[in-house]
């Protein structure tokens, strides 16, 4: 089994071609950085509905001229085959994240959701089988196990869909599954618990909350918590996500289509949360250590726990949390500082 480090090594001996789908996205735009970091080749496809260019612009500044050189944009749409078909040209490997997230949002417009997230993957994964791909990697989402009341959440979990968002992403691995057998398609759904990080919107009514909390103490704004705050959930730094993505890549043999938690295996309360954060913010700020949030009602569609089994992950693709809850506070806080430093008025 190969360990991070030495796939880093190795990817940097033997350079290969990776399309990110969602590029100016959050988990788009880090998986973009890291390969250019390790000298390899990158396509990328964003239709910029929930991306930012900002994103792609920050990643030019972060690597070399010679490694940025070595991406490609598309600018086009999943939703459109001929679009997928043309970012797939000699690709050896597809990290597809391009999708239309949210809960609430698909309840509000399940018709979007399913044309992005189910459309847009049938089209991707066909043009990759078509193309060659020898792998293809997809975002999934710990929204699949549903009202499932099982602590820890292991693969062979099931439960009722809570949302139309749940329904879409349990629809593409089923989709993953046909493609494994009836085509050989080798296919590795990673199901995300809570991913955060620099570069994560803080804008907009589906903004998460690590952003969204930080931003709003940050600039002295009232913070909102859902339901009493016992809620709990398993967070994930970005930097892990990144790390499985090209673990799961490597590892994609034909034929065979897994899915697999990408978490920490360990339970945070909202409350337990906003604390870290809020001490945080504090150092800098102190007048944000007297903050105290205000509690809305619980969102339809939210599960009451969330923690994820990561052994399936450990022993299929050797993932093990490089970051953990706090170091990647620490990380994303420093991010979000600066950038809300020109609007909240402090120094950096």
């Amino acid at each position: 089994m190969i360990r991070f480090d030495e796939l880093q090594a190795q990817l940097r001996a033997q350079p290969q071609t990776w399309l990110v789908t969602g590029v100016a996205g959050f988990i788009g735009s880090h998986l973009l950085e890291t390969l250019l970091r390790l000298d390899q080749r990158v396509v990328g496809l964003d239709n910029f509905s929930t991306g930012h260019r900002r994103n792609l612009d920050e990643v030019r500044a972060a690597v070399k001229p010679d490694q940025w050189a070595r991406f490609v944009m598309h600018e086009g749409d999943t939703r459109r085959p001929a679009d997928c078909h043309a970012a797939c040209r000699e690709v050896d490997h597809v990290l597809h994240q391009a999708a239309l997230g949210s809960v609430p949002r698909s309840i509000e417009d399940p018709v979007k959701s399913h044309q992005s997230n189910v459309d847009g993957f049938l089209h991707m994964i066909l043009a990759a089988r078509e193309a060659g791909a020898r792998s293809f990697v997809y975002a999934s989402s710990s929204s699949v196990y549903g009202d499932n009341p099982s602590l820890p959440k292991a693969e062979d979990g099931r439960g009722t869909l809570l949302s139309p968002y749940a329904a879409t992403k349990r629809i593409t691995e089923l989709y993953a599954e046909v493609f494994a057998q009836c085509y050989a398609m080798p296919a590795v759904g990673l199901r995300y618990f809570n991913v955060f990080g620099a570069r994560q919107d803080p804008a907009g009514a589906y903004a998460a909350v690590i952003p969204r909390w930080f931003n709003e103490l940050i600039e002295g704004r009232p913070v909102a918590i859902n339901g009493d705050g016992e809620t709990s959930r398993d967070f994930c730094h970005v930097d892990n996500v990144v790390a499985a993505n090209l673990l799961a890549a490597v590892a994609a043999r034909p034929g065979r289509a897994e899915v697999l938690n990408i978490a920490c295996g360990e339970r945070t309360t909202l409350n337990q949360l906003f604390a870290h954060i809020r001490a945080l913010v504090a150092r800098d700020q102190p007048a944000a250590a007297a903050a105290r949030p205000v509690h809305h009602a619980e969102r339809a569609g939210d599960v009451r726990h969330s923690l994820a089994d990561i052994t399936a992950a450990r022993d299929a693709i050797g993932y093990v949390p490089r970051v953990s809850l706090g170091e990647g506070l620490v990380r994303t806080y420093r991010w979000y500082r600066r950038s809300a430093a020109p609007v909240a008025g402090i120094a950096v």
